[in-house]
């Protein structure tokens, strides 16, 4: 009489011709997906690297060949020996004009968020009305273009008449600076929202401010963080133009009283600081737009 496999035969796994299929070790897939990426990653980083290398390796050349006075272009070294003696005490003296290299970077960073945060905020509340509400964009459309339009050194003249010489009007600089970027990008993101998806939070019983805060702001929001990346940026570049009058310490005043004195070593270390610190901004500002709006790629 035949008899019925046991439960071990029915529940063994099946084997091929070379045995058991067994599975592999947990992750394993995870980590074949992720190895092209840190390859990518690691090529990225190689070019970048490789890049900088080519570019200090040509800076050196052209100052070793003494095409140009050091005067007109320092040495690298140069710029080494600037940033050793900016960052610390040497021979009694601190830094440079009583304050450290970090210390002028961070008071004119403090300016740019202070600033260009204003700006930012004053942006978005001016783009969303401009976005939603068709009259308003009609009143405030050519002047948030004329401001776009205009430089900041020719305004700033009449802000230090209007404020002084302190903080006032290089804060207002800023925001003036960073403002119109921000209204131009969240106007023409809202005023682009999903009529779909606007219709349906209507036809549901959402009032407008549901429908902004709900629907058009979040599809919205990719491109208004592209234009906060942007109003940061050209914030940045109008430091020097802030603190061109009682700007020390600040690093764009140490830029410009090193010019006075033809130090153009200092002048690049505080383009260097300038431009680096920038960097770092905008990595940070492009992680967070990643993080808030993972579902769209971002340049």
């Amino acid at each position: 009489m035949p008899t019925s496999p046991s439960v071990r035969e029915r529940t063994a796994e099946p084997s091929g011709p070379a045995g058991p299929v067994t599975p592999g070790p947990p992750g394993t897939g995870g980590d074949r997906r992720r190895r092209p990426e840190r390859a990518a990653l690691l090529r990225r980083i190689g070019l970048r690297v490789l890049a900088l290398a080519v570019l200090l390796g040509l800076w050196q050349s052209v100052t070793a060949l003494q095409l140009w006075s050091p005067v007109l272009v320092p040495s690298p070294a140069a710029v080494w020996r600037a940033l050793l003696e900016t960052s610390g005490t040497h021979d009694g003296v601190r830094g440079y004009q009583g304050h450290t290299l970090i210390e002028h970077l961070g008071i004119s960073l403090r300016r740019i968020f202070v600033g260009a945060g204003a700006g930012v905020v004053a942006g978005l509340v001016a783009g969303v009305l401009m976005g939603t509400l068709p009259w308003v964009r009609v009143v405030l459309e050519p002047a948030v273009a004329f401001l776009r339009t205009l430089p900041p050194l020719a305004y700033f003249s009449l802000l230090i008449i209007w404020f002084g010489i302190d903080e006032a009007p290089k804060l207002w600089l800023l925001a003036i600076a960073a403002m119109p970027p921000v209204a131009v990008a969240t106007a023409s993101a809202v005023a682009s929202a999903p009529t779909a998806l606007v219709e349906a939070a209507r036809a549901i019983g959402a009032r407008r401010g549901q429908v902004v805060t709900s629907v058009v702001l979040p599809s919205a929001l990719p491109e208004i963080l592209v234009g906060v990346r942007l109003a940061f940026g050209i914030a940045y570049s109008s430091v020097v133009a802030a603190e061109t009058v009682n700007g020390l310490p600040g690093i764009g005043g140490l830029i410009r009283d090193a010019q006075r004195y033809n130090q153009s070593d200092t002048v690049v270390l505080g383009l260097f600081a300038i431009g680096i610190s920038g960097l770092l901004i905008d990595a940070a500002l492009r992680l967070l737009a990643d993080r808030l709006a993972p579902w769209r790629s971002h340049t």
